[in-house]
């Protein structure tokens, strides 16, 4: 089967619906923080640090600690990733060490002498978390037909009915998985149950002229879902290419107050700035209730946690506190994966239990951002003013505080620089997947952080970015732009050279 983006990177054809009626998300909490409320005085401190007067063609102060104190010295290898938090104490990084091993940890299938680490499967797209995230970098599309697809995967479902479930969410656009394959498929699987496909990614050339004439030439991807293990697809099948994202930043993503992310939206562009980033707001299996999303390329995981055990049910098939089911997403018409065997009910209970799964998350929410790099060169200062100019900023919104914490002192009341507003945004149909998750519909992405962006290649050993490594560089990621980032790209052609070298020298300083 092959299933194929729309063909366009001009204006948002296909827009998004629009919302006639207004949002109110001020119930939306922190329930995952054990935050403390911020002084008056506070107050004042962050707006006189972040404000919106502050020059955005000078050098903050602060801005060289991209992650507060939680900043670390960017080393000049593929480990600038895997270090922990530099204010985590020795305590602390010794349980840092324990989640990184559980994240290294190669899982085996059931039955199996090993009991700590068995339970692999039987359907899977990795062995462990680390061979997605290698360096806790970001993966990549397979380069050739010989290139193992580990570290990108397909989400699949149909359109639903109705939203069961999930009926108190606003614009929560119902989906259903797909009757076979479930929500992702895995191109892996142990003896005795087929795999549920493979992956091949084909492309076709569109060249884009910039206005001195270059000629950049952009992929336009084809995905084929080639072997199908289980038979057909549904006719409806909707599907998503995904890449593992970086790691870095994850647990101050999540102490960012959810009222500082609210306050950025403005899903009806009230301020006609052709802006209208909205939140994804999804369930938590952990809290029972609704939450902002702020993790996954359409932010459809509200925490660290959830996200990890969902890594762990769809990706390795290991059963945990929140998802318990011990074949993963296997669905009820494979039942030579649903009877296979499977390591829960041992000592453990689930395949990983609730200690082990801390631990992880511990290490994911711990991994520390590098400091910027060459901050005073007069090009990447330069390359700042055009990236606020031509309205980047709007989107990748550049410095947050923290909420201050009472048990988190890593990411207690640390001023960060992650770019971004964690917001869904129409992408435009060049970058449509065409499939909704939670709120997303099927144009809209999430704002990405870009922190750390300048490491990708000494990091993963490549320059692929957006949400299935289309892009072979920076200029081709900010050119894929479209819908309402689209006059933002518009200015970026019509830039001289001269000023889109300082504007990507910039973004590789991040």
């Amino acid at each position: 089967m092959r299933h194929r983006p729309i063909l366009c990177i001009c204006a948002g054809l296909l827009a998004a619906p629009t919302f006639v009626q207004a949002e109110s998300w001020t119930h939306l909490g922190d329930p995952h923080l054990n935050a403390l409320p911020r002084t008056a005085e506070e107050a004042a401190r962050i707006e006189q640090a972040i404000g919106s007067d502050i020059d955005p063609s000078a050098l903050s102060p602060f801005e060289i600690n991209t992650a507060g104190k939680a900043t670390v010295a960017a080393r000049t290898d593929e480990t600038a990733f895997v270090q922990p938090s530099a204010n985590m104490s020795f305590e602390d990084e010794l349980l840092f060490r324990v989640g990184e091993s559980l994240f290294d940890k190669l899982w085996v299938s059931s039955p199996s002498s090993t009991k700590a680490s068995d339970g692999l499967g039987p359907l899977y797209n990795a062995r462990s978390c680390r061979r997605c995230h290698v360096n806790d970098g970001r993966g990549h599309p397979p380069e050739s037909p010989d290139d193992d697809a580990i570290s990108m995967f397909l989400r699949v479902s149909i359109p639903a009915d109705s939203a069961v479930g999930h009926e108190n969410i606003q614009g929560y656009i119902a989906s259903r998985p797909e009757p076979t394959y479930g929500f992702q498929l895995q191109d892996h699987s142990l003896a005795g149950v087929p795999a549920e496909y493979s992956l091949r990614v084909t492309y076709e050339d569109l060249p884009v002229t910039l206005a001195d004439g270059e000629i950049v030439t952009l992929r336009n991807p084809t995905y084929h879902t080639d072997n199908l293990g289980f038979g057909p697809m549904h006719p409806d099948a909707e599907f998503s290419p995904r890449v593992a994202p970086q790691m870095i930043g994850l647990g101050l993503l999540e102490a960012i107050p959810v009222t500082d992310i609210l306050a950025k939206a403005d899903p009806m562009d009230a301020n006609e700035d052709g802006i209208s980033g909205r939140p994804n707001v999804v369930w938590s299996l952990e809290y029972d209730q609704p939450m902002l999303g702020r993790f996954g390329h359409k932010a459809g995981s509200p925490t660290v946690r959830q996200q990890s055990a969902e890594a762990f049910s769809n990706d390795i098939g290991i059963s945990n506190p929140l998802l318990p089911a011990p074949w993963g997403d296997c669905s009820e018409n494979q039942q030579a994966c649903r009877t296979a065997p499977h390591g829960d009910r041992d000592v453990r209970f689930f395949e990983i239990d609730s200690e082990a799964l801390d631990l992880v998350t511990f290490y994911s929410r711990n991994l520390a951002v590098p400091s910027r790099r060459d901050v005073n060169d007069a090009e990447v200062l330069r390359g700042k003013r055009l990236f606020h100019k031509t309205g980047c900023a709007s989107c990748h919104t550049p410095a947050y505080v923290t909420h201050r914490l009472a048990d988190q002192p890593e990411q207690s009341f640390q001023m960060i620089w992650p770019y971004t507003d964690l917001l869904l945004h129409d992408m435009g149909p060049g970058l449509a997947d065409n499939r909704p998750e939670a709120r997303a519909n099927g144009q809209e992405w999430k704002t990405p952080p870009l922190w750390g962006i300048g490491l990708t290649r000494q990091v993963s050993g490549h320059t692929y970015f957006l949400h299935d490594g289309r892009a072979r560089s920076l200029l081709e990621a900010v050119l894929w732009h479209g819908g309402e980032a689209e006059q933002m790209r518009d200015a970026v052609i019509a830039m001289p050279r001269a000023d889109r070298d300082a504007l990507i020298r910039f973004l590789e300083s991040l």
